[in-house]
């Protein structure tokens, strides 16, 4: 051990919203913090390669779709002079902007930044190895681990071709695939599909299961894989590689069932890993499970009773919003020794696709287990003015409504600005007291004309369901 150590009231170790939302409650609430990020630049996973470039990626392409596809500009298509890497180049911008934007908030509120792969010594000392070699340690009373995730890997792909990808290194792509195979057909292969597609490349997408994103509705899951297959997305379902072999100009896939896939390019997008490996939490007493994940309690605390952890190396729901939410009750325990904030129950899911999905609360197949008696109620945007008006009549918002307390259960929702519109049935949900319920959707009056007016079409479709 080197003969300083340097004393802090609390060390997170990892830039990401878990660590940030931990680092900014910890220094407001009067604590000395440090935050020890790996890479050069502060922000963690979800800016750098998660979260931002790739809906920054998903955004550009939606325009150009958009543009393409709007009557005032037909015969004007742009297709030809923009490249994926083109893209790549304003999703960097976005980037650089969220980096200074997080710095600022670490400089602000004077917690200490330090660059460096953090390693355990015992519970209460960590050793940084910087990028040169040079070892400095620091101690705390109490610790997160906020350190994120990174894509799976198995063994037998040969990921080091510069042909097969993973989330991460896609955003590297430098020359422009004619056709691409994606293999896992989760949330970020999904979004991938999308995003390829709309640029015009052939796309594989090779799925696992037996349907799209089986957690979503059936009836939204089936809306994804409509319109990924009209726009020319080959879904192939209920499948699983038996070999990956790369060549000098492209990659095939063989399935199990004796199927072989040829394209110029390959995304490996199935499953992701807990960053776990340099931290030597062997060295305290804790055991991650098969896929580098941490077992936490309610309050985000290990079994070391001054080591917390929050964010995608606790597993589920592996969400950037939720992440940074888990860093804030960490806190709040490690300052008052607990926290009455949790988790809330019904975190909205945000699907980046193109269109895009959202959801939050039951689904129909929940309900239906359970023996809940609910009804549905549904608005098409096609019916919409500003849908209309804006040339994006694709999707739906659907309510799921208890049929006698007319209970607001679920919200789901297909199309542009999902994501966004679920949130108004989000906060109507979380109202206490028979605040929530769907008929506050007809007797409020919303802007005309919103997206938002599909609330009241599709709460007077539900309940016209029920009245005799």
């Amino acid at each position: 051990m080197s003969e300083t150590t340097t004393q802090f009231d609390a060390v997170v170790i990892g830039s990401g919203p878990g660590g940030e939302g931990a680092a900014m409650q910890l220094t407001k609430n009067g604590l000395n913090v440090a935050m020890i990020e790996k890479h050069k630049s502060l922000g963690g996973g979800c800016t750098h390669w998660g979260t931002i470039p790739s809906k920054a990626l998903r955004h550009s392409v939606s325009r150009l779709i958009e543009f393409n596809g709007n009557p005032l500009f037909s015969g004007e298509h742009i297709q030809n002079g923009l490249t994926f890497s083109h893209i790549l180049r304003h999703a960097q911008g976005v980037i650089q902007q969220q980096v200074q934007m997080r710095s600022s908030f670490y400089q602000r509120n004077d917690v200490t930044v330090l660059h460096g792969t953090a390693t355990f010594e015992d519970a209460n000392t960590i050793k940084i190895t910087q990028a040169d070699g040079t070892i400095e340690h620091v101690s705390a009373k109490h610790i997160v681990i906020a350190t994120g995730s990174r894509p799976y890997h198995p063994p037998d792909v040969d990921f080091d071709h510069e042909r097969i990808y993973d989330s991460d290194t896609v955003l590297s792509l430098k020359h422009e695939p004619r056709s691409i195979i994606i293999y896992g057909a989760g949330v970020v292969g999904s979004e991938y599909a999308s995003i390829f597609r709309g640029l015009g490349v052939k796309v594989d997408l090779i799925n696992t299961r037996d349907r799209l994103l089986s957690f979503l509705d059936a009836e939204i899951s089936d809306a994804l894989s409509y319109h990924l297959r009209n726009n020319g997305v080959v879904i192939r379902h209920n499948e699983e590689y038996d070999r990956i072999e790369g060549s000098d100009d492209g990659v095939t896939l063989y399935t199990k069932s004796g199927k072989r896939i040829d394209a110029d390019c390959l995304l490996y997008a199935n499953g992701r890993s807990g960053n776990i490996e340099d931290l030597n939490v062997e060295a305290v007493g804790l055991k991650p499970n098969s896929r580098g994940q941490l077992d936490v309690s309610s309050k985000y605390q290990t079994e070391v009773e001054n080591i917390y952890a929050v964010g995608d190396i606790t597993g589920f729901p592996s969400l950037a919003s939720a992440a940074y939410d888990q860093g804030r009750i960490s806190a709040t325990a490690i300052i008052h020794g607990d926290s009455a904030q949790r988790l809330i129950n019904d975190i909205p899911t945000g699907i980046y696709t193109i269109p895009e999905i959202s959801s939050v609360g039951k689904t129909e197949e929940e309900l239906t287990d359970q023996k809940v008696p609910y009804e549905v109620g549904r608005a098409h945007f096609k019916h919409l003015a500003r849908a209309q008006i804006s040339n994006m009549a694709v999707g739906s918002l659907k309510l799921l409504f208890h049929r006698e307390t007319k209970e607001v259960l679920g919200v789901h929702c297909f199309g542009e600005r999902a994501a966004e519109i679920i949130h108004i049935g989000q906060a109507i949900m979380e109202q206490k007291n028979g605040g929530n319920t769907i008929e506050y959707f007809v007797n409020t009056t919303f802007n005309y004309p919103t997206m938002a007016e599909a609330y009241r079409v599709a709460a007077l479709n539900g309940l016209n369901r029920i009245r005799e």
